[in-house]
């Protein structure tokens, strides 16, 4: 019986659940930039105080940067 392909797999199937996981949670935080992106603006053509969004903001871009760090070393594990 050979359990090192077994845990192989079962390695690489982890990852790509992770990896999954990982992608669904960027393409959320794109969404969720977006959406805070317009909502600075909104407050802008307003003449309202975009203080409060644009440091929200800022913190979801953080985020976002660390969905894609992840994502991207979450990939080059599943590289040969």
């Amino acid at each position: 019986m050979n359990t090192g392909l077994t845990t192989d797999a079962m390695y690489r199937d982890s990852l790509l659940n992770e990896l999954r996981q990982a992608e669904l949670a960027a393409v959320h935080g794109e969404r969720q930039l977006s959406d805070q992106e317009a909502q600075v603006v909104r407050l802008k053509k307003q003449n309202r105080d975009p203080s409060q969004a644009e440091a929200e903001l800022e913190t979801m871009r953080e985020n976002q940067r660390r969905y894609e760090q992840d994502r991207q070393r979450l990939l080059s594990l599943l590289q040969p």
